[in-house]
């Protein structure tokens, strides 16, 4: 495996942990998200994350959210700004002014508390922690106490994530969570994004509004779309900012991302806990797409539907949500 190492350094001036196995490094950024900016394997000059380049960063600092792997929480559009729960109605603030709609939260540009890192014989690993109380912005508007801890870890078989969500406060409170996981096409030297396909375990498309909300509808998948849920399609086949719910195939909710000029496929295994994707191309230009595994529909909170059917649920006090997630490469034999 060669070299297993965890060390702090810095990414383009920001203070980062940098894991290295063999051929593998990542980075992660605790003071900008607690967003893993970087995972690569650099013995193929492979970027398998979409980062800043150096004149980027304070565009990525100002708002970051497409690259690397942000964490969305709440995750994507609430209606004028409100969430209903138990009984209440939380009024966060309209951010996006052409929806008149709340986007996305504040976890992906809090500072993130780094809890510890290190190397063992097969992993360098890092973790990180987001605790959300009195001071934090997000509390301002939805004041439930909760913590985040997000470990990776870096091997031999690629990238691990572990997510733990943890009530720390007297209220139950919703999970609404999301990662909106930044994927290079290509991410290969030598490849153009003609070269990929793209595989994900979509079910529906949800029916989205003017105002990009959910009209309580599903909609019949495009010839594309079913390619995209069985064999695999060019990932810019069309504009897309679409919401989907999820479909595991063979027991495991995934995103295939395969490079036909070099036989190498990159895998994003979420887990079955994520009930919805968002898929976001960037408007069809190359370069990058957004698979963004997803706990609820989008305004889930407003919406008048089964919980279970929408992805909404709870923790009680006390109570504890995890799920783990990888990325790793397989090669065509």
């Amino acid at each position: 495996m060669g070299v297993i190492s965890a060390a702090i350094g810095e990414y383009q001036g920001e203070r980062a942990v940098w894991l290295r196995a063999g051929s593998y490094e990542a980075a992660l950024l605790p003071e900008i998200g607690g967003n893993l900016i970087a995972f690569r394997d650099t013995a193929r000059g492979h970027r398998y994350l979409r980062e800043p380049a150096p004149e980027e960063m304070e565009a990525f600092k100002a708002n970051p959210a497409v690259h690397g792997i942000p964490v969305l929480f709440p995750p994507n559009r609430y209606e004028d700004g409100r969430l209903k729960w138990r009984g209440n109605v939380y009024q966060l603030p309209v951010n996006e002014e052409s929806t008149n709609n709340h986007l996305h939260g504040y976890a992906h540009s809090a500072v993130w508390e780094l809890v510890r890192h290190g190397a063992d014989g097969e992993e360098a690993y890092a973790e990180v922690k987001l605790t959300v109380d009195k001071g934090q912005k997000l509390f301002e508007y939805l004041p439930f106490r909760f913590t985040i801890r997000l470990r990776y870890a870096l091997g031999a078989r690629g990238l691990s994530q572990h997510l733990t969500l943890v009530n720390e406060g007297e209220e139950e409170m919703p999970v609404l969570l999301a990662f909106h996981t930044a994927i290079n096409a290509p991410f290969a030297p030598g490849s153009t994004a003609r070269d990929y396909k793209l595989k994900l375990t979509i079910g529906s498309r949800w029916e989205l509004s003017g105002r990009m909300l959910p009209t309580g509808r599903k909609q019949p998948l495009s010839p594309e779309e079913e390619a995209m849920k069985a064999d695999g399609v060019y990932p810019f086949f069309a504009p897309m900012d679409n919401h989907y719910t999820a479909a595991p195939q063979n027991g495991r909710n995934r995103m295939e991302l395969t490079d036909e000029r070099i036989g190498v496929t990159l895998i994003y295994d979420v887990g079955t806990s994520w009930k919805h994707w968002m898929v976001w191309n960037n408007g069809a230009r190359e370069g990058f797409f957004c698979p963004e595994p997803q706990v609820n529909l989008v305004n889930a909170p407003n919406v008048d539907l089964p919980a279970e059917e929408i992805g909404l649920f709870s923790l009680a006090p006390g109570e504890i949500w995890e799920e783990t997630s990888r990325l790793y490469v397989r090669e065509k034999r």
